[in-house]
């Protein structure tokens, strides 16, 4: 995930979860924010963040808001791009419990879902649920920061397709570097949590991976212990 045009600016606060007012280039500027999770770690007065300049004069805004510093860590935000990040690793084998596919396909539906990413490999067909992860405390990190009815429909239709003879995954993408591991957010969403665990003991397959987080790039770097 390459971003073309940076900049950085100060946030100032959030009035919504679609839009934050931060300060950039001398003024107050209103941009875009690219996650409508709660993010409230992260968006704290005064912290230092990264936005991408549009070259689309129609935007109502010109800037959109895609990482910040936590301390001296930096964190991408952008909640599209974990699925950009995922399609490329999945597509040159850096997902060691995948292997190399023989072909990859974003966005493509099943039942009543659609599903991030498809893949073939080895007469093998198969399903991959993509989920960003941005909420960190004390190097471990949780998903989700807010209650996800979707999310636990998503791994409802995972165990289905899995029983119905496809390879199913549940691939978090964790947003960062330096993390110790990654567990469901039982306090946020108990729902989910337990329909992850369950649709381990079905036989889906549940893996998180970080991201080397540069200003202008995310990219999948390493797997990363799972505690359910």
């Amino acid at each position: 995930m390459i971003y073309r045009k940076i900049k950085k600016g100060i946030f100032l606060d959030r009035p919504n979860r679609f839009v934050a007012h931060v300060f950039l280039d001398g003024k107050e500027e209103t941009v875009h924010v690219k996650n409508t999770g709660r993010c409230r770690e992260l968006l704290i007065k005064g912290t230092e963040v990264i936005l991408e300049e549009s070259d689309n004069p129609k935007r109502k805004t010109k800037y959109s808001l895609i990482a910040v510093y936590k301390g001296n860590k930096l964190i991408n935000m952008d909640s599209q791009a974990p699925n950009s990040a995922a399609y490329e690793a999945v597509k040159n084998g850096v997902i060691k419990e995948i292997g190399v596919p023989e072909f990859v396909k974003r966005e493509v539906s099943y039942s009543k879902s659609r599903f991030d990413l498809y893949f073939e490999k080895d007469g093998k067909k198969g399903f991959i649920e993509v989920k960003g992860v941005t909420l960190e405390k004390d190097s471990m990190t949780y998903f989700p920061d807010a209650p996800t009815q979707r999310g636990t429909r998503h791994l409802e239709e995972l165990i289905k397709a899995y029983e119905e003879g496809y390879e199913a995954f549940v691939l978090f993408v964790i947003q960062m570097k330096g993390v110790i591991g990654f567990s469901p957010n039982y306090e946020t969403d108990l729902n989910f949590a337990q329909a992850l665990k369950d649709s381990q003991n079905k036989g889906v397959k549940i893996i998180a991976y970080d991201c080397n987080v540069n200003e202008d790039e995310m990219n999948i770097d390493s797997p990363v212990n799972v505690i359910l």
